[in-house]
């Protein structure tokens, strides 16, 4: 009786060695393994190393609470990364822009001290200073909207006001710029009130306007109209400049993407992605249409 007690005790305790070591082994392989993957790549990340990705583990051929960790860890540093290039190219493209405008304040400053400087020349280079530090100011203050817009700082302020004032507006902002290349402006814009936010659509007549004349040839046409039907108001900014392809059609209201190399000198891919977020916040649409080599047409629908 005795020894069959002994025996007994002695077989639980061989279990229960033996159900530990199976488990410790268990958790070794589907819970500490996995769990220092993670943390290794979370160090990793925190590093600034933004490429970090976890291979998922599978364990018995189906996905468990750890791959799903994974993967949610996977999209977040993938978003990281984005984020960091964009954050780079930023950086660089808005760099290259400021030191234009800047350039030439300091080349004409220095111009302006010779005292045998003839007075039209003094009037001319003063001008051109002028100029540049608003182009200075201008692009400043885009790139604060664009990083407010992106956080989402900024909401739409409505009230009623004059949109075929504010379009001719802001198509005589430009004068110099399509008188210096000798464009013909069309304009069909019928007088109507909307209600919305009129700085923030400010910012996407200007550029549509500013793109339109960019990338018009001298001697051509850009056309400005605005209707309204059944109570939603389209504004058309049409070209025949240089047009686009299909595939730079596509990408057209991305951050930081210049479908024409030719012109890249000009911007810094920033506008069309201005446009379309305040299109998003004002709860508006836009569309374009382009035939490489003829023009494009930009439409604005407000509703």
């Amino acid at each position: 009786m005795r020894g069959n007690a002994l025996l007994t005790f002695v077989n639980v305790l061989v279990l229960s060695l033996l159900c530990s070591v199976i488990d410790g082994i268990r958790r070794k392989y589907t819970v500490e393994r996995p769990v220092k993957r993670i943390l290794n790549a979370t160090h990793r990340l925190t590093k600034g190393e933004f490429e970090a990705r976890i291979e998922p583990f599978h364990n018995l051929g189906r996905m468990n609470e750890f791959d799903v960790i994974i993967g949610d860890f996977n999209r977040m540093a993938a978003e990281l990364s984005g984020i960091e290039t964009l954050r780079s190219d930023f950086i660089a493209n808005v760099s290259h822009e400021l030191k234009t405008p800047l350039a030439v304040i300091q080349n004409y400053a220095t111009l302006l001290q010779n005292p045998t400087l003839p007075k039209e020349k003094h009037t001319e280079y003063a001008k051109t200073i002028t100029q540049a530090s608003r182009r200075l100011s201008e692009l400043i203050t885009n790139i604060l909207k664009l990083n407010k817009l992106e956080n989402q700082q900024i909401f739409p302020e409505a009230r009623e006001y004059p949109l075929g004032e504010q379009l001719r507006e802001c198509l005589l902002g430009f004068e110099d710029a399509w008188d210096k290349k000798g464009l013909k402006v069309v304009t069909h814009i019928d007088d109507m009130d909307i209600k919305a936010d009129a700085e923030l659509l400010t910012l996407v007549w200007n550029n549509l306007i500013s793109n339109a004349i960019k990338f018009t040839e001298p001697g051509g046409q850009i056309t400005v109209s605005l209707k309204k039907s059944n109570g939603v108001a389209a504004v058309q900014i049409a070209d025949t400049g240089c047009g686009m392809s299909p595939e730079v059609g596509r990408h057209v209201f991305e951050k930081f993407y210049q479908g024409d190399k030719a012109h890249a000198t000009e911007g810094n891919g920033l506008g069309l992605a201005l446009v379309k977020r305040v299109i998003d916040i004002v709860g508006a649409d836009i569309k374009v249409e382009s035939i490489y080599g003829q023009g494009s047409v930009f439409t604005v629908t407000l509703f």
